[in-house]
């Protein structure tokens, strides 16, 4: 990581005037400039405004009108977040000219909140994969190997994050798509509570399983890029009037008296060695942590046909329209939805909704779950290429973690817990109980510090 300090630690010597938004926001402006040739991790660099809000939040810092940690912090947006008045193109050339009219309400937060908007992140297209080798605007690339995937498909925002481009991303997670890559790219990516942070304004892929979140380099900067964009919206219909804590203080607090679960079967079966070993090292580290951990069995949930249906229904006007203006593999996904009967798609939808009241009886003896966040690290981009029938089999093992935790609703962080002899990042995950992002976050952070594998 670039940077030698985090948003955490920046924070107080910007209110201090040491330390001046234009000078953060240019350096990263400048690593854009020399490294997202290579990574591709952005699709529109607002350079312009990004160096006017800087001088705006200088003004304004040097005025005493400190607006909390995130003021004056360069930060980038996965790129099917709406802007106002800058294009939002879900990385397809179906909307590659489309200008929204108004920011999307998350946006609206991190502008309240005085930080800096670098431009907007490339993904896999309409966000309907785990590669981000599906763009009208090209492949990401890893930073640890660009020849390697950044994963998906938040993952311009991940690799952004990683390579130092900005000091925060936000990305989306419908099956993984936050937590997925942030582990491939050795970041820490947060999936909160289904409805604590609104999605009114971003391009869905499907309402019922659609989260917005903070990627960035430390679980600190996590926690105060969260407290950011959290709270109601009374004008999405699935955000949830439920109080929000102090994500960043409650860090302090430790995870001693927690207690974690570790669920063998579905989750630790058929990893890579090298992620094997790194996962049960964490174990071993988070045993000195905690004060206990158990042995546990969970039913997974494993039908798609919800998010099928309304990603279907979503696009379906599109495909019978101009098909031609997808890429044919999202083309390809997109139509597995086409012939779901609405019968099919009301009794899946309820069984979901009953799944996410199951999901209480998961923390009855347990206040946290651990896994590896994917069972591999991050593929070759020419091992996936040479064969087009790989690639969805590929991304559907690098989701299988992660995407129970969406169905289930629950709050999920991926935070780095080692490196393979080549290089690339492991993620580890902790997920916690719905509107319990502070216990996720206690025990990252202090597993984190334990072990210093974050990217900074």
């Amino acid at each position: 990581m670039p940077f030698l300090e985090t948003i955490v630690e920046l924070a107080p010597r910007l209110r201090r005037k040491e330390v001046s938004p234009l000078e953060l926001t240019r350096a990263c402006l400048d690593r854009i400039e020399k490294l997202n040739p290579t990574l591709n991790a952005f699709i529109t660099v607002t350079a312009e405004s990004a160096l006017a809000e800087a001088r705006a939040a200088e003004i304004e810092i040097s005025r005493g009108e400190w607006r909390g940690p995130l003021h004056g912090i360069p930060i980038a947006l996965k790129d099917l977040i709406d802007t106002a008045g800058t294009r939002t193109t879900a990385a397809s050339a179906l909307y590659q000219d489309r200008m929204p009219t108004e920011d999307a309400e998350v946006v609206r937060w991190l502008r309240q909140a005085g930080a800096v908007i670098l431009g907007k992140n490339n993904l896999h297209e309409f966000a309907y994969g785990g590669s981000s080798l599906v763009s009208f605007f090209g492949d990401v690339h890893n930073l640890w190997n660009a020849a390697h995937i950044a994963g998906g498909s938040s993952g311009g925002s991940a690799a952004a994050v990683a390579a130092g481009l900005c000091f925060a991303a936000i990305g989306t997670d419908t099956a993984g798509s936050i937590r997925e890559p942030a582990a491939l790219c050795g970041c820490v990516g947060i999936k909160p509570t289904y409805g604590r942070v609104s999605a009114r304004g971003v391009i869905p892929l499907s309402w019922s399983l659609d989260h917005v979140g903070p990627l960035a380099a430390t679980v600190g900067d996590a926690a105060a890029v969260l407290q950011a964009i959290a709270g109601y919206d009374s004008l999405d219909a699935h955000s949830a009037d439920v109080p929000v804590c102090d994500y960043v203080s409650v860090l302090r607090e430790g995870a001693r008296t927690l207690r974690v679960g570790v669920p063998r079967a579905h989750f630790y079966d058929d990893l890579e060695d090298e992620v094997r070993a790194a996962v049960e090292q964490a174990l071993a580290v988070i045993k000195t942590l905690v004060a206990e951990t158990r042995e546990m069995q969970i039913e997974i949930p494993t039908d798609r046909i919800v998010q099928n249906a309304e990603s279907y229904a979503v696009h379906a006007d599109h495909v019978a329209r101009t098909p031609d203006l997808y890429q044919p593999e999202t083309l390809r996904r997109i139509r597995f939805g086409a012939d779901i009967s609405a019968v099919e798609y009301i009794r899946c939808r309820l069984e979901l909704d009953i799944e996410r009241r199951r999901a209480l009886n998961i923390f009855a003896k347990v206040d946290l779950l651990v896994t590896p966040t994917t069972p591999m690290p991050a593929p070759a981009i020419a091992d996936l290429k040479k064969d087009p029938e790989a690639l969805r089999p590929a991304e559907l093992i690098l989701l299988r973690n992660t995407r129970p935790f969406n169905v289930w609703g629950l709050p999920t962080i991926s935070v780095p817990c080692g490196f393979t002899k080549s290089g690339l990042p492991i993620g580890l995950q902790i997920a916690g109980p719905h509107w319990r992002e502070d216990l996720v976050l206690r025990l990252a952070h202090a597993y984190e510090q334990a072990v210093n594998f974050s990217a900074k």
